[in-house]
């Protein structure tokens, strides 16, 4: 996907090499919608701030297919449980695009992955919930996906090419998601007195993450402001907010389901949906590993680690004893 375009982790891009003429260069190839490709002159500022979030994106991925992932062998059903499969499937496969991504800025694959299992690197604080019940699973396909749909389609759009390329190809697979999760939440919504409260309940617990989801509120992101003027990102936290609102609410509605917040409701006169004001304090002892699942999390992805150590071993060993035959 992006051809001979990786950047040697050890290059240097250092501050004095931001000349102003070259940040109003930049900036106007940005402001003109031009594509950043992995070999441009970029700050150093727009590079750690990609990588940071291409790195997160691939981390949220990877933890985020462990909840759902615990509910393979418990599936309802044959059926349910292939569908299952293939979307945790997916979305290591998209943990793998993104990884390429962000490793064309220069950080090496092997070092996000440590940062992530040391907890040094970060990713989605959604992940960090319990999936308690088959329901849950459902809540998460379809509106954590969908969320997830909302945020990716927007930077899509954005300025920095190998990125904008692998979200173009994850959002044709999360729309799938998406509605197997829809398939899942109504299947319960409309079935048994049983699985309609099984439902109700889980939607209750998955409300406060979703609207941590976005991340902090505007007024307190910050990040935001570079972002958006760089197209990192292409919309705000609370935009995204709204848009997420604005679209799964009435759905949510439709179903006869009922949301845990007593003050969200569309405001006539702005357009826009009231609620009430996320735990901003929650949201930062999450995603700083005091969550829920944070310890759990991370462990398995160290046991995944290391369990899978000979497998680059044995990949290194005969990449080491090639010799190519026409040297």
């Amino acid at each position: 996907m992006y051809g001979n375009a990786y950047v040697d982790p050890n290059e240097k891009f250092s501050l004095e090499q931001e000349t102003p003429e070259l940040l109003a260069a930049f900036q106007e190839r940005i402001d003109r919608g031009e594509k950043i490709e992995p070999k441009d002159w970029m700050p150093a500022m727009y590079r750690k701030q990609l990588i940071r979030m291409i790195e997160q994106h691939a981390h949220s991925e990877i933890i985020g297919s462990l909840p759902e992932g615990t509910w393979i062998t418990r599936a309802p059903g044959f059926r349910r449980k292939l569908a299952l499969m293939a979307k945790v499937q997916d979305e290591v496969g998209h943990a793998q695009l993104l990884y390429s991504a962000a490793e064309t800025l220069g950080k090496s694959r092997e070092a996000m992955m440590n940062d992530l299992i040391t907890g040094k690197s970060k990713y989605s604080n959604i992940f960090n919930y319990p999936a308690k019940t088959w329901a849950d699973s459902a809540v998460i396909a379809w509106l954590v996906d969908a969320g997830a749909i909302v945020n990716q389609l927007a930077n899509s759009k954005g300025s920095y090419g190998p990125y904008c390329r692998a979200l173009e190809r994850i959002c044709y697979e999360e729309s799938f998601h998406l509605k197997y999760g829809h398939d899942n939440v109504v299947h319960l919504a409309t079935g048994t007195s049983k699985q309609r409260q099984m439902v109700q309940e889980a939607m209750n617990r998955w409300w406060p993450p979703l609207m941590h989801f976005f991340g902090p509120s505007d007024k307190i992101s910050v990040h935001t402001e570079t972002l958006m003027r760089w197209k990192v990102k292409m919309a705000s936290n609370d935009a995204m907010r709204q848009q997420f609102l604005n679209m799964y609410v009435p759905k949510i509605w439709d179903l006869g389901l009922t949301l845990p917040d007593p003050k969200l409701k569309k405001n006539e006169e702005t357009g826009l949906w009231d609620y009430t004001e996320p735990d901003w304090d929650e949201f930062k002892r999450v995603i700083n590993g005091d969550g829920p699942c944070n310890a759990e999390r991370l462990a398995v992805r160290r046991m995944a680690e290391e369990n899978g150590k000979w497998v680059a071993n044995a990949i290194k060993s005969k990449q080491d004893e090639y010799v190519t035959p026409y040297a």
